[in-house]
């Protein structure tokens, strides 16, 4: 099991800073390159650069109310949703299709309320 892991690109898990601006505001987030590759392609996906589908993803926020108080995790929770949300079938892996383009509402409601995560740690447990 561990090989899978253990022989990734060791690049994956470099962090990248990038800096980007807000509504003015300059500011710096910081993450491993693995959610830098899925957010950037999450981005290409809908005809944006990263900068803008982050300043996208924090102004959406922000209007649902939101607190993003910890925005970097807020951004890893994005990636590993749009990975998860590939793997379950509900986002098409031909990135061609535009993100927006999908039935987010029909998406959210085949969804459970509880988050898949914790799902599969506890089925780790067993």
């Amino acid at each position: 099991m561990c090989k899978l892991f253990i022989n990734a690109d060791p690049e994956l898990w470099v962090s990248r800073t990038h800096s980007l601006r807000i509504d003015g505001m300059v500011t710096s987030v910081r993450m491993e390159n693995a959610f830098w590759q899925a957010l950037a392609e999450l981005a290409e996906r809908d005809g944006m650069n990263l900068p803008q589908m982050i300043t996208r993803l924090y102004h959406e926020s922000i209007d649902v109310g939101h607190d993003l108080g910890n925005f970097t995790s807020f951004l890893r929770v994005c990636a590993l949703r749009y990975l998860e949300l590939q793997l379950s079938g509900d986002v098409p892996v031909d990135t061609r299709v535009p993100i927006a383009s999908l039935d987010a509402d029909r998406i959210l409601a085949t969804k459970s309320p509880e988050p898949a995560m914790p799902k599969l740690v506890s089925k780790a447990r067993h």
